[in-house]
């Protein structure tokens, strides 16, 4: 489809891998065909295979990052790569990238810094339906904690402004990213879109990295820390209701039996039940404390956001409106 890309702007696919030779070639080739004149990226995550081989001879300019895990490729491939417009998808060919272009218009139509291409049918391969509860439960919990910005933040189909790209901190090592990537989104209420894309299958030969349990316990590990992060007076005010109520729970007998005999026989519950009281009361009065910096952090993260060009072009037309003046 024609998009409306501003032709002065520069692409750059990043493509992390890990062991894909049986499909980063095709991969690669369909993208130069489908943006032509865009850099194409592929990082090697330690693979042992030919994938360096085979996406270096496909066209791409290939980077080896030696610390495993998608999360630290993405960081790499963050800070290393300059452009105006970034489109990362997967190496293993599920996501079809003759639909980049759409994404990218979508990404500019919209006014977006953050394009998601919403995975249409995942759950029809019987295979993938571990990982098809998996996304709908993820995305459930998400948007009770961080809002409804997203409906798969999973997704690794995704296109973004040099603006996102260089504001966004990435401090996950693994598959978690996209989660990290969708919260920087949410809580600095940055433009965001999606888009509606077939999600195809791998080649016979190549093999799904994810592990349903292994990588569901570290996304979920993550929402916490990320809560924990961006929401402390929520995360520490769960935290200092539980030891409330068990406070209290503790607490009501030994009431109980004060106020009918004038006895205390049960004092070392009772001194249990204060010492939670107070647990309670630290643990909330940490949470207002650090939600006042976490709202701090968070306007120096906009600050530094709106200090950089949004980049769909407008670097190229603001210089040459210099050069005009200065004519």
């Amino acid at each position: 489809m024609s998009v409306a890309i501003l032709p002065e702007a520069s692409i750059a696919v990043l493509l992390p891998c890990y062991n894909e030779e049986h499909t980063i070639g095709d991969v690669v080739a369909r993208f130069s065909e489908a943006l032509p004149g865009a850099a194409i990226h592929v990082y090697d995550n330690n693979s042992s295979d030919l994938t360096a081989l085979k996406a270096r001879a496909a066209g791409a300019h290939v980077v080896r990052e030696p610390r495993q895990g998608k999360g630290h490729v993405v960081r790499r491939m963050f800070a290393d790569i300059e452009a105006d417009i970034y489109v990362m998808a997967d190496g293993d060919g599920t996501y079809a990238p003759e639909d980049a272009p759409l994404l990218i218009n979508t990404l500019l139509t919209e006014g977006a810094d953050m394009a998601v291409g919403t995975r249409r049918g995942v759950g029809d391969d019987a295979g993938r339906a571990g990982h098809a509860f998996g996304n709908r439960f993820f995305n459930s919990v998400y948007r009770k904690l961080f809002g409804r910005d997203f409906t798969d933040i999973l997704s690794g189909y995704r296109a973004f402004t040099r603006r996102y790209v260089k504001s966004f901190p990435a401090v996950s090592g693994g598959f978690e990213i996209e989660t990290e990537m969708s919260v920087h989104a949410s809580m600095l209420k940055l433009p965001v879109s999606e888009i509606a894309l077939d999600y195809g299958r791998r080649p016979p030969g190549s093999a799904s990295k994810l592990s349903t349990v292994r990588d569901g316990v570290k996304i979920l590990w993550m929402f916490g820390m990320l809560m924990k992060e961006t929401q402390p007076l929520r995360f520490f005010g769960i935290i200092s209701g539980g030891l409330l109520a068990a406070s209290l729970a503790f607490m009501t007998p030994v009431l109980a039996e004060y106020f009918a005999t004038g006895l205390v026989t049960r004092q070392p519950t009772w001194v249990l039940a204060i010492g939670l009281m107070l647990l309670a009361t630290v643990t909330f009065a940490a949470g207002l404390i650090l939600d006042s910096v976490a709202r701090g952090r968070a306007e120096q993260k906009r600050i530094f956001y709106l200090s950089l060009a949004s980049a769909r072009g407008e670097r190229e037309r603001q210089a040459e409106a210099r050069a005009r003046d200065a004519a």
